[in-house]
This record gives C-alpha cells, sequence and structure tokens, in this order.
C-alpha cells in the first residue's frame, strides 16, 4: 500500500496531510490571518512521519496544491514537495487547488462554485458538477450582481470570500456553504491517488505553481 504526502499552501491554510491507499491517515493544518507556511510546512512534515512511524523513504509519491492561490504560499509548498521529490527520487504530483476545495461539498445535483479570494472583489474560481468534473476553467473574475447569471441550477458555493460574496450574488439558486471556507490537504488524498494509480505526474525539475495572475511587485512610496 502505497503511502502519499500531501501539501496545501494555497490559502491562509498551511496543510500536510500523509495517505494511505488514498485515505488519510493523519493530518496536520492551520489557518491563520498572518501566513505562517515557512515557520509550520517542515514541522508539520516531520511531525507527520514521525507520528505514523514511518521514515520519508516510504513515501512513494508527494502531491502539492498547484494554485491558484497566494503566490507566496504557493512557492512555499511547491518548493518544499520538490525538494522532497528529488531527495527521495519519487514522483510530484499536481493536485487542482479548487478541485480539492470544491470535493469538501457533497450534493447529489446542482453546481459547485470554489472561490479563492483575490482582493478587492475579484476571485479566482471555476464550477464543478457533483462528480467534480469541471464545467467551466479557471478565471480571475470581478464578482457582480451578474455573475453566474446564466446559471439555472442551484449553485453551492464554497471558499474564503462568502462574507464580501454574499452581498451581490443573492438569487435564490445561491447557496453559500460558509464553513467550508479554505482547501485541505485532507481532500487531497484521494484525487492524488488516482493521479498516482495511472501516472499522472509533472516534471519536478520545470514545474511551477499555477498562479493565474501574474505577480506584480510595486516600489515603496518611502
Amino acid at each position: 500500500m502505497s503511502y502519499l504526502l500531501n501539501i496545501e499552501t494555497a490559502t491562509k491554510n498551511c496543510s500536510v496531510a500523509l495517505a494511505k491507499g488514498g485515505k488519510t491517515i493523519l493530518c496536520k493544518e492551520i489557518a491563520e490571518e498572518g501566513y505562517s507556511h515557512a515557520e509550520r510546512l517542515h514541522v508539520f512534515i516531520e511531525e507527520i512521519i514521525k507520528e505514523a512511524g514511518i521514515t520519508l523513504q516510504d513515501l512513494s509519491a508527494v502531491a502539492v496544491s498547484q494554485g491558484p492561490g497566494s503566490y507566496t504560499g504557493l512557492r512555499i509548498g511547491v518548493s518544499a514537495a520538490k525538494g522532497l521529490c528529488y531527495a527521495l527520487n519519487i514522483p510530484l504530483i499536481a493536485i487542482d487547488t479548487l478541485q480539492a476545495l470544491a470535493s469538501q461539498v457533497t450534493v447529489s445535483s446542482g453546481l459547485i462554485i470554489p472561490m479563492i479570494d483575490a482582493r478587492r472583489m475579484e476571485v479566482y474560481s471555476a464550477v464543478f458538477n457533483p462528480n467534480l468534473v469541471k464545467k467551466r476553467e479557471v478565471l480571475a473574475e470581478i464578482i457582480t450582481e451578474n455573475s453566474f447569471e446564466d446559471l439555472q441550477e442551484s449553485i453551492y458555493f464554497v471558499g474564503d470570500c462568502a462574507e464580501k460574496c454574499k452581498l451581490v450574488l443573492t438569487k435564490k439558486n445561491h447557496i453559500f456553504l460558509e464553513e467550508i471556507k479554505y482547501p485541505s490537504a485532507k481532500e487531497m488524498s484521494a484525487l492524488s491517488y488516482e493521479k498516482f494509480k495511472v501516472s499522472d505526474t509533472v516534471d519536478v525539475a520545470y514545474f511551477e505553481p499555477y498562479y493565474l495572475k501574474d505577480f506584480l511587485i510595486t516600489t515603496s512610496k518611502k
């Protein structure tokens, strides 16, 4: 049975999960207002490996959240995942952050729209059916009262921007599941195992996170 390590750092949630056969057996995570990924991530990895009673050499692959999300968070997660894969000579698996977020929803009909805050009224979003099949690709978009007006089914919104979006997305078919706020490495376990079984991996040397928008560096006004 294969052990896979899953790393999720695309949002404020710094999350690490160890999975066996696609099932999460251990998870450590913390969501803080100030990003603490650089300090927490490697500690979580070490603690999980120790608590599981295994060694890093027992890992068959490492899966990492590919984005979209925080530029800094994604860089930290991908760098850690690449380092482990290089050192252990094991494959790297990339998981769609929004798909992992959507997978926390269990419904039999309608559509699931995971959204990650991208400042002001902009979000990163995608549209999935209940089987997690992507019905619309990932976009960075400004949310208005007319957003998603072409969708007549029940729409289940999840993510960390419910507070601002529910003020404008007020149609009867708009349902906000506010308890589902951040993607977690726990939900990556099943997704990464399916990819592992068919060798759906990425090149460790050349893989880059999916930032979606260019990272802008501004000059200090001082």
